[in-house]
């Protein structure tokens, strides 16, 4: 291609066409979040001139981007919990439970587009909280980031938690590339396990999931409720046991106690990802949760010290806090 024809292409409609164009430009960008490279291709533009026309649209003040706190937060919660659990911060959305887990996902994800300097790397669990929060991450939260699924997202059921949609979902807004861990949350033996995570594959994932430089999960319920049963991950009889043994949820596929202590240890040496351990070693450990059912595995989590960060509601965090001295 010569030099005349590379700067044909590049070259931009004129005035007639143009304002629309930016306007349809950055309805997709924004409202249906397709990626440059998606409107390129329905535009018949380049990636170059899809980002010109979106920087010129914002210039001309066809987008106006408003930084506008869609959920209040609850300062005095806040300082309470890092006060009474030793967390780097936590975010508390105020209001009835009644109003579900959309407020808690849409600050997680505004929390974590707020990130300075901006992550390289995050390890991200599956489930619906999770997938609630990647819809609020706003397009562009981070650029060029590699996404590490870290625990195990494959399930006899098929399709019923979507374990792939959430780090995909960060990946693609945060401009970078997804890495899946593919082996079940609990395999059926402990040795099953110990070969799986032997697996050049499965390993290297797993390293990357150790090194990343943000962990974000949900806290997940007990019972016929919990996304490990739903998708066959945990039988019906094992999960019976679990809530006998005093189980009040699980924080990776790991189940805990009100005290946070696990409480089916042949079950966990069956669970893939990273461990609780893994979790009390790491700087930025965000744990996310909201909802009565999620109030006893958020007490036992912040008891663990398995989280840095807690982003949850008004309801759940006063639980936590009146029964933070509990034995």
């Amino acid at each position: 291609m010569t030099e005349d024809t590379d700067r044909a292409s590049n070259r931009l409609p004129l005035e007639g066409g143009r304002d629309q164009l930016m306007v349809s430009i950055a309805r997709m960008t924004y409202q249906q979040d397709k990626t440059l490279t998606d409107i390129a291709a329905e535009t018949g533009l380049n990636r170059w001139q899809v980002s010109r026309l979106l920087q010129e649209a914002r210039d001309l003040g066809i987008v106006r981007i408003e930084i506008v706190p869609r959920t209040l937060r609850h300062p005095d919660l806040e300082a309470r919990l890092i006060h009474a659990f030793g967390l780097q911060d936590a975010i508390v959305v105020p209001g009835p439970a009644e109003q579900g887990p959309d407020g808690v996902a849409q600050a997680a994800g505004q929390y974590l587009a707020a990130l300075k300097p901006k992550p390289r790397s995050i390890g991200v669990s599956w489930g619906r909280t999770m997938a609630a929060v990647a819809h609020w991450l706003p397009p562009d939260w981070a650029d060029g980031i590699s996404v590490i699924q870290i625990n195990g997202t494959v399930a006899p059921v098929p399709g019923i938690a979507h374990h792939n949609d959430v780090a995909e979902t960060f990946a693609r807004k945060g401009k970078g590339r997804m890495i899946p861990l593919p082996v079940p949350a609990i395999v059926g033996e402990r040795l099953t396990r110990e070969v799986l995570e032997k697996d050049r594959i499965v390993a290297d994932v797993l390293r990357q999931a150790n090194a990343a430089q943000v962990l974000a999960f949900s806290l997940g319920v007990v019972g016929e409720a919990s996304v490990l049963m739903r998708s066959g991950n945990i039988l019906k009889s094992e999960m019976a046991g679990l809530l006998r043994s005093g189980a009040v949820g699980d924080v990776l596929g790991h189940f805990i106690d009100r005290r946070g202590e696990i409480v089916d240890p042949e079950l966990d040496a069956r669970t893939i990802g990273l461990t609780l351990s893994n979790l009390k070693r790491r700087d930025r450990s965000i744990g996310i949760a909201s909802g009565q059912e999620k109030h006893e595995i958020t007490l036992g989590t912040l008891k663990a010290g398995l989280v840095t960060v807690l982003v949850t509601d008004e309801a759940t965090a006063t639980f936590a806090l009146e029964h933070a001295h509990d034995r």
